[in-house]
């Protein structure tokens, strides 16, 4: 049975892992005949943000605890994990891509990886097994990537329909690490057949939940083939 270890990134859209894409991609994976397991950083993530106003505020919350939420306590440390174990990574988004995982959406492109993080991408490359990265995930995997000499081929959407956020800025600082970024829809999926990537807009383009889940269904079933 195929093993999908999921990155999650803390527990929220504003301040961690965009929930319903998690879940989503969980249903999707056992659907599909596979099994995941979830790890998380454990460390204090960047800010902790109310959900209602989307305001910032004073309190300190740790990613991998608030993660646990999701994966309804069942989560590893990102520096536990053994790549030999799994067939295949799923990063969901959420500004804790952004704010977590990178420092993206302090910094932009020039923001950190988190180590561990940049280690378990580069192994799962390495190993040649296959990458999903929804949403804003798609900068963490060009983040690791960053002067490793290989060019990924990722999107983080299109603006050709609506959207609620800046796809050209965003790609613009993804092809600035070396990355090739391409325009798709909540429709469509991008797929590096060299790296064996997958990406997918999600929440990256205006759309309801219905949308969401058959952008992430389709993305996942190149996963699992390729898997």
């Amino acid at each position: 049975m195929k093993k999908i270890l999921i990155l999650l990134s803390g527990c929220g859209v504003y301040d961690g892992t965009e929930i319903q894409e998690a879940v989503l991609s969980m249903l999707a994976i056992e659907e599909a005949g596979g099994v995941y397991e979830c790890c998380a950083p454990d460390q204090s993530q960047a800010q902790v943000v109310n959900h209602v106003t989307g305001e910032v505020i004073p309190e300190s919350r740790n990613i991998k605890v608030e993660a646990a939420r999701i994966a309804r306590g069942k989560i590893v440390s990102t520096t536990e994990i053994k790549v030999e174990d799994y067939q295949g990574l799923l990063l969901p988004g959420g500004f804790g891509a952004a704010k977590n995982l990178t420092q993206w959406a302090f910094e932009g492109a020039a923001g950190r990886i988190e180590d561990s993080v940049k280690s378990l991408i580069l192994q799962f490359i390495q190993a040649k097994k296959p990458i999903l990265a929804l949403c804003m995930a798609p900068v963490v995997v060009a983040k690791a990537l960053e002067g490793s000499g290989l060019t990924p081929q990722l999107t983080v959407g299109s603006t050709e329909e609506p959207t609620p956020y800046d796809i050209n800025s965003i790609a613009q600082g993804m092809e600035s690490l070396g990355s090739q970024v391409h325009a798709r829809t909540l429709r469509e999926i991008q797929l590096d057949y060299t790296l064996r990537i997958i990406t997918a807009p999600c929440y990256m383009m205006e759309g309801n939940i219905q949308e969401i889940n058959s952008n992430i269904k389709q993305a996942v079933a190149q996963l699992m083939n390729w898997a």
